[in-house]
C-alpha cells in the first residue's frame, strides 16, 4: 500500500515538472496528453516536400549510388535475362564479418531500395543463414558461382531447405 502510494505521488511530481518544461520549451500543446513534447519543424525541407508533392522522386534520388542502382537493375530486375533466381550459389563480398560468404540463395524479397536476400550455407555441420540489405553501404559486390538446377526452383522461397542438410547438399552439388 505504502509503495503504491510513494510511486503514484513520485509519478504525480514527474508529470508536473514535464508539463512545466515543455510548456516553458514550445508554445504548442498537444492536446491529449499534458505532459508529450512537441518536435519543432525543421526549415531545411522544401516546400515541395512539405506539401508532400516529389517525395517518391526526392527518394529515388537519393537512396541509390550508380553501382547500387546497376546492381539492381542487373541482378533483381524480373525482367532481366541476368537476374538472380532462388536457388542458385552466390557470393556475396561485404565490409563487415563474413567479408565473404558462400550459400544456396533461399530467398528474395523485393521491396525496391528495402530489397534484401537471405543466403545459407552449412559451415562445420551448422546450419548458417545470413539476411543481406542489397542497398546496404557494406555489401560490395554480388556474384553468381551457379544457376539453379534446371534453370529455375518450383518454389518462390527455399525455406523447407532448413529442415533438410541433405537436399541442401545436393542442390549445392548440382545433383536436384
Amino acid at each position: 500500500m505504502f509503495s503504491r502510494l510513494c510511486r503514484a505521488s513520485a509519478r504525480l511530481a514527474s508529470t508536473a515538472a514535464r508539463a512545466s518544461a515543455s510548456t516553458s520549451a514550445t508554445t504548442a500543446s498537444y492536446p491529449f496528453s499534458k505532459t508529450a513534447l512537441l518536435p519543432t519543424l525543421s526549415a531545411e525541407s522544401t516546400p515541395a516536400l512539405r506539401d508532400g508533392k516529389g517525395i517518391m522522386r526526392h527518394l529515388q534520388e537519393s537512396l541509390y549510388s550508380p553501382r547500387k542502382a546497376e546492381m539492381m537493375k542487373t541482378l533483381f530486375s524480373r525482367r532481366s535475362p541476368k537476374q538472380l533466381r532462388v536457388g542458385s550459389i552466390i557470393s556475396i563480398i561485404s565490409d563487415q564479418a563474413p567479408t565473404v560468404f558462400n550459400g544456396v540463395l533461399i530467398a528474395i524479397r523485393r521491396r525496391g531500395p528495402d530489397t534484401s536476400i537471405r543466403v545459407r550455407n552449412i559451415l562445420q555441420r551448422t546450419g548458417v543463414e545470413v539476411q543481406f540489405f542489397v542497398n546496404s553501404p557494406g555489401l560490395k559486390e554480388i556474384k553468381l558461382l551457379k544457376p539453379p538446377p534446371k534453370g529455375r526452383m518450383r518454389r518462390a522461397k527455399l525455406f523447407y531447405l532448413r529442415d533438410s542438410p541433405e537436399k541442401m547438399s545436393m542442390l549445392a552439388a548440382g545433383k536436384h
